[in-house]
Formats: C-alpha cells, sequence, structure tokens
C-alpha cells in the first residue's frame, strides 16, 4: 500500500481523500481512478461467507483490459456481478504482493490515465514513458 500510495501521489493533478476508517481514494480532477472500497454484500469471503473489507477498485481502459487482467493465472485480479460492464478490476490488498512494482505502477498509472487530462497525460507520458512502450 505504500508503493501505491507513493505512485499515485506522484503523478499530476492527484489528490488523496482518506475515509474516517482509513479507506484511502485518489482522484484526478476530482475524479477517482482507484481507491480502497468499503464492504460490500457482492464481495464475500468464499470459506466464511464475511463481507470483504480488503478490496481495491483500478479503473481501467476498457472491457478489453479488463478481461485481460481477469484472465491473469494468478488470480490477483477479480470482478463482481456490481461491476459488470464497468470498466475497472478489484483486487484484494493482500494479494498486491503477489505483483512486482513495475506491474503496480503500470496498473495505477493505466488507471490514472482513464481520468488524467489529455494534454497532462500526453506530456506525462512523453517525459515518463520511454516512446517503445507509451500507451
Amino acid at each position: 500500500m505504500r508503493d501505491l500510495d507513493k505512485l499515485a501521489l506522484a503523478l499530476p493533478g492527484v489528490t488523496k481523500e482518506v475515509s474516517a476508517d482509513g479507506r484511502p481514494t485518489y482522484s484526478a480532477h476530482g475524479k477517482y481512478f482507484c481507491f480502497h472500497r468499503t464492504q460490500r454484500p457482492d464481495a464475500v469471503d468464499a470459506d466464511t461467507g464475511a463481507r470483504l473489507d480488503d478490496v481495491f477498485v483500478f479503473r481501467v481502459e476498457g472491457s478489453d483490459v479488463k478481461e485481460l487482467l481477469l484472465a491473469d493465472d494468478r488470480g490477483v485480479y477479480f470482478t463482481t456481478p456490481h461491476w459488470n460492464g464497468y470498466p475497472a478490476v478489484l483486487v484484494r490488498i493482500p494479494s498486491l504482493a503477489l505483483i512486482d512494482r513495475d506491474e503496480l505502477r503500470d496498473l495505477v498509472v493505466d488507471a490514472w490515465l482513464t481520468r488524467a487530462h489529455k494534454r497532462e497525460a500526453k506530456a506525462w507520458l512523453a517525459e515518463y514513458e520511454p516512446p517503445e512502450t507509451a500507451r
């Protein structure tokens, strides 16, 4: 979570809000791109039936990207019926340990790009992304 916080806050125009119970939400120009979700009835522990309180949501570019992430063999990314048709994937916070810092960076940057202003995103990509991997 510390890496996620540093990566998100290093991007232009990002603000962080923290709820009363400590759940962060990262926004670009008032539009969230990733956040720690509250407990919901659609995300429950398979063994106990208890609502999950460790779910982080990341916006993605579209349904094709979402499906690609959901197909990952590690089982890091998931969704629930509540998120059907919405460009976002869910990750349990302990599962963040299964992805390396570069993948986490890509996940955060890609989520930010869904909300960043076009000029701002273009300028940031020109400065920080090598041409062959620019999104």
